[in-house]
């Protein structure tokens, strides 16, 4: 009867641990929102702004690198600035998410963050 008891304690302090979890999930998702990255492609002619949610919030073109009979060099810019910012954008997702797990890897929690 008595390791019943430990059980239900051990219960206990698994539910805290993992309402804890949870509240620190939400504080991450906060933060990485409201962390903006800012990337940039061509010399500047391209630069883009993504938070830490991998969310695209702007793109901005120089009007030089506009060009009718060039359209494909600017869809190649703004490729490469989107795909560096996205990039960067895991990266710091990944950061914070090693922060909340201690390094280690949780299957389905980086879903979570998303």
């Amino acid at each position: 009867m008595k390791g019943m008891g430990n059980l239900g304690s051990m219960m206990k302090q698994m539910q805290k641990q993992a309402v804890d979890m949870q509240k620190k999930m939400g504080e991450v998702q906060e933060s990485l929102k409201e962390r903006v990255i800012e990337t940039s492609s061509g010399g500047g002619m391209v630069t883009v702004h993504v938070n830490g949610k991998q969310e695209l919030l702007s793109v901005k073109i120089d009007r030089e690198v506009v060009d009718p009979d060039d359209v494909q060099m600017l869809e190649d810019l703004i490729l490469a600035a989107v795909s560096q910012g996205m990039k960067k954008s895991q990266e710091m997702h990944q950061e914070e998410m090693n922060k909340l797990t201690g390094g280690m890897n949780i299957p389905g929690l980086s879903g979570l963050l998303q």
